[in-house]
């Protein structure tokens, strides 16, 4: 019986992992250059590699890669804690409207600092970004009081990401275009332009709290049993959901600060991957949730920037067109349920 329970989740796991593996892989390869596994095994190899080619993937595609890979892992876990605290598949970052006040809150911020002439590092568009989601998760923590309605919850959330993208649109609309000549492709959400410096910013904030989510397992597990479980397990609820909406916002901000608002993956990926799994146990599918979020991410910014290459599109728009789809059949197969 024990082996059979774990069958599945090292299935899927395994599964996970190869399709991790090809998907980089073909992020390294593919583009608007295509290399062969040649040329990209001697440029890692540092033996005997073209120049070009080893410029290409070393500082254009391989930290594309991992930046895409980590913060689409982050997103999903992202989603997955929000899911967890408000009880309701379709809770995410995007939904909620954090990851848009985390873009206006960025914009906002280099407009002010470049309008001065002074540049904006990564530390400070990490800090914007947490500002703003933290001011919008605060918004909807304070509807969630007076609200138990969580469809109503969810509508609050979006009204919230239409009156931010408003104000990010005004803002960009009226800036000096020669000072914020990449907003506008920011805003719409793009892993281009990363560097081994990002990276390194993006490690040192994301994996951090991805472990200590990870660490959460046990008490997220009797969370989602209800509050009187959880108290009676000795979980500190209040404690607790003031972690989980911290590290939510510190993923997402991260997520948010380098590659702009990413819709969609928060709920998207948690939900396939708890099908896959069969299980919404935390020690699972947090792991499951990273894997699964990367993948997601890296497939659609292969998809991104290579259709229609040399034109990019917007990561945003790619993953909304696969990730919408699974948050319609969310709500309509919850209906089902209901009605019968």
């Amino acid at each position: 019986m024990r082996e059979k329970k774990y069958q599945r989740p090292a299935a899927v796991f395994l599964l996970l992992g190869l399709l991790f593996a090809a998907l980089a892989f073909f992020s390294i390869q593919w583009g608007s250059v295509s290399l062969s596994g040649e040329e990209i095994c001697r440029a890692l190899s540092g033996k005997g590699q073209n120049e070009t080619s080893y410029h290409i993937i070393w500082d254009i595609r391989l930290p594309r890669m991992l930046a895409a890979a980590v913060l689409g892992g982050a997103l999903s876990v992202s989603g997955f804690l929000l899911q967890t605290f408000f009880a309701n598949p379709i809770a995410g970052p995007f939904v909620l409207g954090i990851s848009s006040g985390a873009n206006l809150t960025i914009t906002l911020t280099m407009v002010v600092l470049l309008e001065n002439g002074i540049g904006m590092d990564s530390a400070s568009m990490i800090l914007a970004a947490f500002a703003g989601s933290m001011i919008s998760m605060g918004f909807v923590l304070l509807v969630s009081m007076r609200i138990k309605q969580m469809s109503a919850l969810v509508i609050c959330g979006i009204m919230v990401s239409y009156i931010c993208s408003a104000v990010t649109d005004f803002l960009v609309t009226f800036a000096d275009e020669s000072e914020i000549v990449n907003l506008r492709s920011w805003s719409m959400g793009s892993f281009s332009g990363i560097s081994w410096d990002n990276v390194q910013a993006i490690a040192a904030v994301a994996l951090p709290a991805l472990a200590l989510t990870f660490l959460l397992s046990k008490p997220m597990g009797a969370y989602q049993l209800g509050e009187a479980y959880a108290k009676s397990a000795g979980v500190d609820v209040r404690k607790f959901g003031i972690c989980l909406i911290l590290l939510s916002s510190i993923l997402s901000a991260c997520v948010t600060a380098f590659a702009g608002p990413v819709s969609f993956v928060g709920i998207a990926a948690p939900h396939i991957v708890k099908k896959l799994l069969g299980t919404a146990k935390p020690l699972l599918v947090i792991p499951g949730c990273f894997f699964g979020g990367a993948a997601f991410c890296l497939a659609c910014d292969l998809i991104a920037r290579t259709v229609f290459a040399p034109v990019e599109l917007g990561i945003s728009s790619v993953t909304a067109v696969f990730g919408a789809p699974v948050v319609i059949w969310i709500m309509v197969r919850g209906k089902g349920r209901r009605q019968k």
